[in-house]
């Protein structure tokens, strides 16, 4: 498996990617066509942002993004991985991987805003939970999440 910064071209499967690994929760298909816009990820979304791909065979399989909020902050924007490869490391994998790149960058700290089901995940990997903010779903928080590295 290797690691490689995201092509333009590579939007429509990340979006692929994006809205089957949200599907995985067991949203409803309501609630995923209010979410499509903002699962959907733009030719000029990857030329804007760092984007990484994971690819196993050939095959597209998960990737990240992120945004630089200043020169100490970093967001991890998106992390996601098909779902019939969850459950074995992969999001662990990429995970590393993008922390190693902050920590070469000198980045001091990374935030996120975590799908509140992955919310353990992200506490595993050493993530503090900061703050929640309500979604468009009623009583539904996605918790704001930090790591100082």
């Amino acid at each position: 498996m290797i690691i490689e910064k995201a092509k333009i071209t590579d939007n429509e499967i990340l979006t692929v990617i994006t809205k089957k690994s949200k599907a995985y929760w067991r949203y409803s298909a309501e609630q995923m066509l209010k979410w499509d816009k903002n699962l959907t990820i733009s030719q000029d979304y990857i030329a804007e942002h760092n984007v990484f791909k994971l690819i196993d065979n050939d095959l597209i399989i998960g990737y990240y993004s992120y945004i630089f909020e200043n020169e100490n902050i970093v967001e991890l924007d998106n992390l996601f991985i098909l779902p019939e490869y969850i459950g074995r490391g992969l999001g662990k994998y990429l995970l590393l991987d993008f922390l190693n790149r902050m920590k070469e960058e000198k980045i001091e700290k990374v935030r996120l805003n975590s799908e509140p089901n992955a919310e353990n995940f992200y506490f595993k990997m050493g993530f503090v939970k900061i703050g929640e903010f309500e979604t468009s779903i009623k009583n539904r928080f996605m918790p704001i999440m930090e790591m100082k590295l």
